[in-house]
């Protein structure tokens, strides 16, 4: 194993989001602790001034150095956070203040690799570093992406994207997968697989992996929605048809077929897929139970459909998905 030190950059500003700032070292701290010598990287956070930085958290966070600073140094990787606004009707969009852009821009020429941490793609659209690149964000704010950059390739679903020497990665939390990704990158897949199981992550998903599940959905704000989400749940081995559940919510089938459109953004059997898939998910990670046993226990019926269904929802397959990250590993 190679004993270099990679000099890792973390933009710093205010507003930003904590966990951006704060998930990657600890992924990179845990790897000092596992590697069986002194290398690995040295992380430092960088702002316009040595001044405190208050995160949308309202954490306050202290630079280790200014932006000036680390432009005269040679830097392996400069990973930029990101922030965004919320209005009145909690509507979020992304920011990108120019400061902030112009010395992403700058460092970014002293660089061998750039990551952006969640919304932190916009900014690194705004410096021009994602033009004809396919890219990923948090999906909130995925449709502001390409609409304010058509040379930009968005995919809102990744987990994260690696487009040559510039990687981007999607939700808040997934800064720790993108973080295992890199480190997988420099150190191999068995030193990500230590610090993965180190942060109770069966393993480092890979960057087809879907950022989204059935409970990060939109939330009903119906009674009658939330009952029929419950419904779907506790009989999800059974035949839900759209008949089914139209007599049980005591609704037509129209009518609910246009209460899921409305509320979820789906129909009914896109929405009961989601659902049989992410309990096919749990079985996969904790059971030792056959692709046959799960496919019936979970509504799909054959295995046939399961692999289907895991295609079109996780870009991946049941077995595939196991190996990855079944809880015994």
């Amino acid at each position: 194993m190679s004993s270099i030190e990679r000099f890792i950059v973390i933009v710093l500003f205010d507003g930003v989001d904590l966990l951006d700032v704060t998930g990657p070292p600890e992924v990179f701290a845990l790897l000092q602790r596992e590697l069986d010598d002194a290398a690995g990287y040295r992380v430092v956070l960088a702002a316009e001034t040595m001044d405190p930085v208050t995160t949308f958290a309202g954490v306050r966070v202290l630079p280790d150095t200014t932006f000036h600073e680390v432009a005269k140094r040679s830097i392996d990787t400069l990973m930029v956070p990101g922030s965004v606004e919320v209005d009145s009707e909690r509507r979020i969009r992304a920011l990108a203040d120019p400061t902030v852009v112009n010395w992403v821009k700058t460092l970014a020429g002293r660089t061998r690799r750039i990551a952006s941490v969640c919304v932190g793609a916009h900014i690194l659209a705004a410096a021009g570093l994602l033009d004809g690149r396919r890219a990923t964000t948090h999906w909130s704010t995925a449709q502001q992406l390409a609409a304010e950059n058509p040379s930009i390739e968005v995919d809102a679903d990744p987990i994260f994207i690696r487009d040559r020497e510039v990687w981007t990665g999607a939700g808040i939390s997934a800064c720790l997968d993108l973080s295992l990704a890199l480190v997988a990158d420099d150190f191999g897949e068995a030193a990500a697989l230590r610090v993965a199981r180190q942060l109770v992550m069966y393993l480092k998903r890979p960057s087809g992996q879907s950022q989204f599940s059935v409970p990060m959905e939109p939330v009903s704000t119906t009674r009658r929605m939330d009952e029929l989400r419950h419904y779907i749940t506790r009989n999800i081995a059974e035949s839900l048809t759209v008949a089914t559940l139209a007599t049980h919510a005591r609704v037509s089938e129209r009518q609910l077929t246009r209460i899921f459109k409305t509320e979820l953004g789906m129909t009914p059997a896109t929405y009961i897929e989601a659902a049989r898939v992410e309990v096919a998910r749990n079985q996969l990670e904790s059971t030792d139970d056959t692709l046959e046993r799960i496919a019936s226990t979970c509504g799909f019926n054959t295995t046939d459909t399961l692999v289907r269904a895991f295609r079109r929802k996780l870009n991946t397959t049941p077995t595939e998905y196991r190996n990855r990250f079944r809880s015994s590993v």
